[in-house]
């Protein structure tokens, strides 16, 4: 038998899933708690230890690691204007699998400098200005950048006419130069930087978070975990050689601190009578809401959607769920196990993580009268005719209402103008192989396809 394993260090739990690559199917999963502030070897043999006795001692051929341990790849960056450069820096960051601590646009000032300096990245985007366009901004900021400790590595992808000025400004860091992001007005160029930045994790972030201490075992360490998931989301929609994909879809990863939305689809207005406004969407785009989370960020979702509305889902009066909301917020771990008033909360809670973080991921339409009359603007993807949506996630997995809450992903007549898919079937990953099957593509396209196609469970809900 030929097998190889795929581990996702995660900032909570350690997860392995064993492949049989003959047979293109799974022959066992584990997961332990990730131990990255000790050694994080001993929370990987933890794992290997309860994998091998589900399902024997294997010898694997291959061992493939993607890796969120300790916070996962943090990034900063800098644009000119918000809209425009510094919206397709958030694009190429996010993309590349990386979380964003901080997004600022135009010139630098001294206390932003001592927020940088504090917040510790693991890299630094520096871009502005379309090429042949402004360079003021891109390099008073490059001269800002200089007066900190060369800490951690930044990539310079803005204007061309200064990215040269910028890397002798800033002589003595770690510098990469990268072509701009936004070369023109309208214009995404970020596949190279996405590159990069996945590099430097590779190269040099993989010793930070500890994970070169579990060498000895791993083939490759190929890239960090929501990079893996998106390679497992685009595969699952487009296919590969020999193996049709599910077509457009959406995946949905709710977690305790952040709500991961992932979109595959074209998004581009479908109607003769809709223009677009705003920088194009990529057709693979990942958004992370760092403020809607079942514990972590509890009060975000509750902020999101109002307090009125998690008690009319939970039935809980004000009084209770506001008791139940602070109690969750400060005791993390701590999941429904057969409480029903928890369970009902978590309802509510997944529901409005949902609502609230595909809300924004999607695109909205806004009416507008012209010399023509009536015409329609759409910012942001059209994800009306998706018809697939991929979910995973603990308050997802572990209840009986998976359909319900993934229902407040869809289209609903109180907010007509989002572009949200208006039906759907539902998909589980019940048992988080999302990140080991990207892992698992990198080599065996066709047959991670064919596991996910098989594993994904189909929750039976559509609306």
């Amino acid at each position: 038998m030929s097998a190889v394993l795929l581990i996702d260090f995660g900032s909570t739990y350690t997860k392995l899933t064993a492949v049989d690559i003959e047979n293109a199917k799974i022959l066992g999963t584990a997961a332990s708690y990730t131990t990255v502030e000790s050694d994080i070897n001993e929370g990987l043999n933890q794992g290997l230890s309860i994998l091998k006795d589900n399902i024997g001692d294997i010898r694997y051929e291959k061992t493939l690691a993607c890796s969120s341990a300790a916070g996962g790849l943090r990034m900063i960056a800098s644009g000119l204007v918000p809209e425009l450069t510094s919206e397709a820096a958030k694009m190429a960051t996010l993309g590349a699998g990386a979380k964003i601590i901080k997004l600022f646009s135009f010139e630098l000032t001294e206390d932003d400098i001592e927020e940088i300096s504090k917040s510790k990245p693991d890299i630094f985007l520096l871009v502005g200005g379309t090429d042949g366009g402004n360079t003021e901004c891109i390099v008073h900021n490059a001269k800002m950048l200089a007066t900190l400790a060369p800490e951690f590595p930044i990539i310079i992808a803005g204007n061309r006419n200064a990215s040269r000025e910028c890397e002798r400004i800033l002589e003595g860091h770690e510098t990469y130069v990268c072509p701009n992001v936004m070369p023109k007005f309208g214009t995404i160029n970020i596949s190279e930087t996405q590159d990069k930045i996945r590099e430097i994790f590779l190269r040099r972030i993989i010793k930070a978070k500890g994970l070169s201490k579990a060498s000895t075992i791993l083939t490759d360490i190929l890239m960090p975990t929501p990079s893996a998931v998106l390679q497992a989301i685009n595969l699952l929609a487009d296919g590969c050689d020999g193996e049709a994909g599910l077509g457009e879809l959406i995946a949905i990863d709710v977690g305790g601190a952040t709500t991961d939305i992932y979109s595959v689809a074209n998004g581009k207005p479908s109607h003769s009578g809709t223009v677009y406004k705003g920088l194009p969407e990529p057709y693979s785009k990942r958004t992370v809401e760092g403020d809607i989370g079942m514990r972590y960020s509890i009060n975000g979702i509750v902020d999101a959607a109002g307090l009125d509305r998690i008690c009319e889902l939970s039935g809980l009066s004000e009084k209770r769920a506001r008791e139940l909301i602070d109690y969750l917020s400060t005791h993390t771990d701590a999941i429904p196990n057969g409480d029903e008033e928890l369970e009902r909360l978590d309802y509510a809670l997944a529901s409005m993580a949902i609502e609230t973080a595909v809300t924004r991921h999607a695109g909205s339409m806004e009416e507008s009268y012209t010399v023509c009359g009536l015409t329609y603007v759409q910012t942001g993807k059209d994800l009306r005719d998706v018809k697939q949506i991929i979910v995973t996630g603990g308050s997802l997995i572990h209840t009986s209402r998976t359909g319900e809450i993934v229902s407040h992903a869809l289209f609903d007549v109180a907010n007509p103008m989002s572009l949200r898919p208006k039906t759907a079937k539902i998909r589980v990953d019940r048992k988080y192989i999302l990140a080991a099957m990207g892992l698992l593509s990198a080599h065996y396209p066709k047959i991670a396809l064919k596991i996910m196609k098989e594993e994904l469970e189909k929750d039976g809900f559509e609306k």
